[in-house]
């Protein structure tokens, strides 16, 4: 659900110079399905459907149906990376001229035995992405270069995790964990779990995390690590409530399931017909959307959070719905994974809606999440009444400030899911969590034997609607990730200051859940499941790698970022800006001034912003606060005369205008 910047966790940076022909290339072939290719040099990896493919002497170059990306995979000989990196721009595009932002590594995995990231400059106006990564097996260097724009690169985001998370050396087997027995999570297992938690929190700056570990249908762990707040004593335990976030659509999905058991829903019923004011941007996509599409990520409607996150004092689950009306899908029905939370808001609304059609929405989804999902589990801390988590034993979220220092967060933006919550809005502790975690594994059945859902349309919801990279597939509100030979059934969560994930390994009846009160907690959360499975299978130890190669980046990646940020505001800067700012979609925009300090009230919440120069010459402030830190960039504009802010995600902009 968060981050507001596009964030691939492999890419990140473009550039849209035309590209240079392959010198004696093959003709470009399209491909109608996912195919297994090598590059002359013997890597392999998967070529997406619907993309094109031409290849060279020693490259590679893949085309989406937007012409104006490319991901060229480039093999070469060479001292280093830097050495291998400048071959393959030559090879490429050899009048690329763009610098070079960032240099980190990455571990050694899947066969290469060194990795290098290249991040390059970039000016926001571009909307370009340039990133590198040289991967070296042997004395062969395979060099990956993403060069597209913006908006391509987020909507193909799962294609373009395919190709790179797909990419190894020649002849290279991964390992797999499939048809070795689990071992039991006994108090060994679990002590090293714990140990794992509590050193990753120590390295990323994680306040406080709490964690439930289930096994052959019991709890065997739960328990807190470090504390609620920083500077307050207050210790985490398993009973402390954390914003789940978009874990909470799989506890959706769960309702939808019992609705189909009770027949007053079908997976295959169209939407119009359980609800008919249902309605998209676009009138074709609407009549397709079935019940079972309004959580899977694959009707072509795009990411389109700002709309929600900066707009929701007056918000109301009605009007969330309505603000579905307006959008419009940007690729084809079912062609590629695109995550859509107001639609997961929708089909909570619907269901809530089937079950109690006199009532309000909210009041009806509340109703029935009790009464259907949180009390036949015993889920008596859950909730979505923020006042109640606020006053009891909660997590506060944390964010680290513009220099890097771990902090207490404003909890503001986090009010903006409250409308539409079936996406994100529960709170809820490790207690109460992992008993969710149990019934995925249990088919169903409660503890006492009681089958609250069918295992038919339980099971419905793990059934792949679309794919979300190499390995992955994603259902209603569910991934199911089969990297590693065994599946692993998992959903995370990310709002302002909380990152949360729960794991399950169906195969053998063992499962996790993972609260933290952390920005940071985003960190953890791959590697936590990579150690999971590492204990289980007794699988190669790379997990605390993965943890500190993330650490050293993020701190690098801020320290760099910092540089170019003039903290607070540059004055001279600061006051050319407007006093207010208006957007049609986004709301009002006031500019405040305090002890030097310059402000972006949004009325909803603000932040203080700094100031940066672009490469362009152009002039952008960008928020700083905890949680808030690089996450919205404002530029600085003109339009019809008056001056302007303009605002960014994957593929949307917005202008705020200067008014009186």
């Amino acid at each position: 659900m968060w981050r507001y910047r596009i964030v691939l966790t492999v890419f990140l940076a473009f550039s849209i110079l035309p590209r240079t022909a392959a010198a004696q290339a093959s003709p470009a072939e399209r491909l109608t399905a996912d195919t297994h290719r090598a590059t002359p040099g013997g890597a392999t990896f998967t070529a997406p459907a619907g993309w094109s493919i031409e290849t060279s002497k020693n490259m590679v170059v893949l085309t989406p149906p937007e012409t104006e990306t490319h991901v060229a995979i480039v093999d070469c000989q060479a001292s280093d990376a830097r050495a291998a990196v400048a071959a393959a721009w030559a090879a490429y595009k050899p009048e690329a001229k763009r610098p070079v932002k960032l240099v980190t590594p990455r571990p050694a995995r899947e066969g290469w035995e060194e990795r290098q990231v290249f991040d390059y400059e970039t000016s926001p106006n571009e909307r370009a992405v340039v990133q590198v990564i040289a991967s070296r097996a042997g004395s062969t260097w395979t060099v990956f270069i993403l060069d597209g724009s913006e908006p391509t690169v987020e909507k193909r985001g799962a294609p373009l995790a395919m190709i790179y998370s797909s990419l190894r050396p020649k002849g290279y087997q991964r390992e797999t964990f499939a048809g070795r027995q689990a071992h039991e999570l006994d108090a060994a297992r679990v002590a090293q779990l714990k140990e794992f938690v509590q050193t990753s929190m120590q390295e990323l700056g994680i306040p406080g995390a709490s964690l439930a570990l289930v096994d052959g249908g019991k709890v065997v762990y739960e328990g807190g690590f470090g504390v609620r707040e920083l500077g307050k004593p207050e210790p985490v335990d398993e009973n402390t409530t954390f914003m789940a976030a978009s874990n909470t659509k799989g506890m959706t999905t769960l309702l939808l399931a019992e609705l189909v058991d009770e027949k007053k829903l079908a997976w295959d019923e169209p939407v119009v017909d359980v609800y008919p004011n249902f309605k998209l941007g676009d009138p074709e996509t609407t009549k397709k959307v079935l019940v079972k599409n309004l959580i899977c990520a694959c009707t072509g409607l795009p990411r389109q959070d700002l709309e929600w996150l900066f707009e929701f004092k007056n918000a109301t689950p009605l009007s969330e719905l309505a603000l579905l009306g307006t959008m419009q899908p940007t690729s084809k029905f079912g062609e590629v994974f695109q995550y859509s939370n107001l639609m997961a808001a929708a089909a909570g609304y619907i269901g809530a809606h089937v079950l109690y059609p006199d009532m309000e929405l909210g009041a009806a989804y509340n109703r029935a999440m009790q009464e259907k999902v949180f009390d036949p589990l015993g889920m008596k801390s859950t909730t979505f009444d923020y006042a109640r988590a606020l006053a009891g034993d909660h997590a506060t979220p944390h964010g680290d400030d513009v220099d890097g220092k771990p902090s207490v967060a404003s909890m503001d933006l986090n009010y903006s899911i409250v409308p539409a919550r079936p996406a994100g809005g529960v709170w809820t502790s490790a207690a109460d969590l992992i008993r969710y975690a149990q019934l995925e594994l249990a088919l169903g059945k409660l503890p006492d034997g009681t089958q609250l859902v069918s295992a038919e349309n339980l099971l419905a919801r793990r059934a792949p609607q679309i794919a979300a990279g190499e390995d992955t597939m994603y259902g209603m509100g569910l991934e199911v990730d089969r990297k590693w030979g065994v599946p692993v059934v998992s959903h995370g969560g990310s709002m302002a200051g909380f990152k949360s994930n729960w794991y399950i390994l169906p195969d053998s009846g063992i499962g996790a859940v993972l609260l933290t009160n952390s920005d940071n907690g985003g960190m953890l959360l791959g590697p936590f499941e990579r150690r999971l499975l590492e204990v289980v299978f007794d699988g190669k130890p790379e997990a605390a790698g993965d943890v500190a190669t993330q650490a050293a980046r993020h701190k690098a990646e801020m320290a760099k970022d910092r540089q170019r940020l003039v903290v607070p505001a540059a004055p001279g800067l600061a006051s050319g800006l407007a006093r207010h700012y208006s957007s049609r979609e986004l709301g009002d925009l006031t500019v405040l001034s305090d002890g030097g300090t310059t402000i972006f009230d949004l009325g909803e919440w603000k932040s203080a912003v700094a100031s940066r120069k672009n490469d362009d010459g152009t002039v952008s402030f960008i928020t700083i606060d905890p949680t808030f830190v690089g996450a919205f960039e404002f530029v600085v504009g003109v339009r019809d005369g008056k001056r302007a802010l303009i605002i960014r995600d994957g593929q949307h902009e917005y202008t705020f205008m200067e008014t009186a």
